[in-house]
């Protein structure tokens, strides 16, 4: 080789000439005197100068690839790892992974001629003794590349390459929780398991340890120690409790056990108890307590994300469509790249009665989270709505597989065996779900729902709803079902008094129901009366429109006797009343023709 070219080709300081001209003289002299280029690489990707580091490592590659003893094969390692950390910001995953595929195949070679020091890069290096980037966070970088494509399989299979030993606390937690996303129990329960033995205050792991069926003892004792040494940590024990009663679907009791620790001064004010709290509310079916506790959230955190998709369907349930559309736009000035925005203006439009809208918007919150319970559920129901029965039940079982203590989850599910006729699949889910979650208000309401369908079991319903309603005597659900029981008895007066002991409720449901109810016993004002709080709850009721309009169109005894007095006096030839400009003619006309329109 000539030797001028071998000259440009070595990788001394001498090589990179026409960098020097691009650096301020302090930067060369010091380039020059005690750093390579790849110590400049390093040095940037710590600093942050991603898109620096791309540039830069690009162009070392190429010269690397034309002159394959340019760079040692500890140097190319490093340069592979930086570039590959850089796509990894600008999001490039696949171009990534390849990179760090390859920086692991160069490792590979490099071990099998000489022994290298893992470390994190942060000291200097020399000829002798080269500090590498850790063969084990390239994998977990490859991993994460994975997850962020939806490749979990290939996730989990990088991380298991890993010895145990080797793993940190970091990649523990990761393989945890896609393990349990895969269904796979065992392993998940014990990467946790393995996460709390490092870091005993690890709080996620906690409840992922919880959700998979640990006792909530078990899952204590593993924190035992660092509660009685570290201080303030007496509360710790007690929220493991509580979220242990969450996990077991005991809401009364995590309501209560919550409330205890929020109540406590240093507690106070926390906005994820209170977002806890108000989704126990909801899970409850106590609508009114949730609404409260999320706006209480909101107002201590005006950027919280979290929960504020099931906040937004409280809203839309309660026909607050202007609120919704406010609320899905402040979400999406915070972050677009979150489901709860989506899903909160899939409600805004499901309830608007636009389910096409709703199906994309959903669909689009899950694929930005494929554990969105709630946009599995705002997709499921807008398939539902549109006829497509048989996708809407995948969505909903993929829901309860997800949140198996939801009821809401099943409700969905119900109502589409319903909608198909499959009432036999219904009663066997209401049954399962009686018996796994317990006899209480919801359930019970559920199964008489289920009951009502089938004219052999109608007694059994009121029986049920009886209870319910024991339990929970403004149980709206309840309320609702059994003034449907009634109604079809033709038991009015007990469907008014039933009512009207929850007239202070504002559920456009109830008023509306109370008014129809009132009209079949001929209290026409009074039914007005409710139809107009129930729309003005919901002014797109269709139900109340429809009551309000049918009663405008009836003619009130008092318009009748003027009919009869005008055809008297048409029959008798007495024009004399009547006799007037032809403005007035045309106004009379023109109240009749609006009178019969309505």
């Amino acid at each position: 080789m000539d030797p001028g070219k071998a000259a440009i080709l070595d990788s001394s300081p001498r090589s990179f000439s026409w960098l020097f001209a691009l650096l301020p003289p302090p930067l060369s002299a010091a380039f020059l005197g005690r750093m390579n280029v790849i110590d400049h690489v390093r040095d940037m990707a710590a600093a942050g100068l991603h898109s620096n580091v791309r540039l830069l490592s690009s162009l070392l590659l190429t010269m690397s690839n034309n002159n394959p003893e340019l760079f040692s094969p500890s140097q190319k390692y490093q340069l592979l790892v930086y570039h590959a950390d850089s796509l990894f910001h600008d999001k490039e995953y696949r171009n990534a992974v390849s990179k760090y595929t390859m920086a692991l195949q160069q490792k590979k070679a490099l071990s099998k001629t000489s022994k290298v020091r893992p470390s994190t890069g942060n000291s200097a290096s020399t000829p002798q003794s080269q500090c590498l980037p850790s063969e084990i966070e390239v994998k977990y970088k490859m991993a994460e590349c994975y997850t962020m494509l939806k490749q979990d399989k290939d996730a989990i299979a990088i991380l298991d390459g890993i010895p145990s030993r080797q793993r940190t606390p970091k990649i523990n937690m990761m393989l945890a929780n896609l393990y349990k996303k895969a269904g796979q129990e065992r392993p998940s329960v014990t990467s946790y398991k393995e996460v709390l033995r490092q870091c005993p205050l690890a709080l996620d792991a906690i409840l992922g340890l919880l959700s998979l069926s640990v006792k909530g003892a078990e899952v204590a004792s593993m924190t035992m120690n660092v509660i009685q040494t570290v201080p303030n940590l007496d509360w710790l024990s007690v929220w493991i409790k509580a979220y242990a009663f969450v996990h077991v679907g005991d809401n009364s009791r995590a309501i209560n056990t919550i409330c205890s620790l929020e109540k406590k001064s240093l507690l106070r004010d926390n906005v994820d108890l209170l977002g806890s709290l108000a989704d126990l509310y909801f899970r409850a079916g106590d609508n009114k307590n949730s609404v409260l506790k999320f706006e209480q959230a909101q107002m201590l955190d005006p950027y919280l994300i979290k929960g504020m998709d099931v906040y937004g369907y409280l809203l839309a349930r309660e026909g607050r469509l202007e609120d919704v559309e406010n609320l899905g736009c402040r979400l999406f000035n915070i972050s677009d790249q979150h489901a709860e925005p989506w899903v909160v203006s899939g409600c805004h439009s499901f309830y608007s009665k636009r389910y096409s809208r709703a199906l994309y918007l959903g669909a689009k919150a899950i694929q930005l989270n494929s554990n969105s319970v709630q946009a599995l559920l705002l997709k499921g129901a807008a398939l539902r709505n549109m006829g497509r029965v048989q996708e809407a039940i995948i969505h909903f079982r993929e829901a309860i597989r997800l949140a198996p203590c939801r009821l809401d989850c099943y409700e969905g599910l119900i109502e589409c065996y319903l909608a198909s006729n499959s009432i036999r699949e219904a009663m066997v889910m209401a049954n399962n779900v009686y018996k796994t979650l317990g006899a209480n208000a919801q359930t019970l309401t559920l199964l008489a729902t289920v009951c009502l369908e089938d004219p052999v079991t109608q007694e059994k319903a009121k029986t049920l709803l009886d209870k319910a309603l024991t339990q929970r005597p403004d149980y709206i659900k309840a309320v609702v079902k059994k003034a449907e029981l009634l109604s079809r008895e033709q038991k009015y007066e007990d469907g008014i008094a039933l009512l009207r002991n929850l007239a202070n409720q504002s559920d456009c449901v109830l008023h509306r129901i109370l008014g129809d109810f009132l009209v079949a016993v001929n209290e026409y004002q009074e039914a007005m009366d409710q139809y107009s709080i129930a729309l003005s709850l919901d002014p797109n009721d269709q139900k109340s429109l429809e009551g309000m309009q049918k009663m405008e169109k009836e003619e009130s005894p008092t318009d009748a006797t003027q009919e009869e007095d005008v055809d008297d006096m048409e029959g008798s030839g007495e024009e004399g009343d009547l006799e007037g400009s032809d403005s007035e003619a045309a106004q009379w006309a023109d109240q009749e023709q609006w009178f019969g329109m309505q």
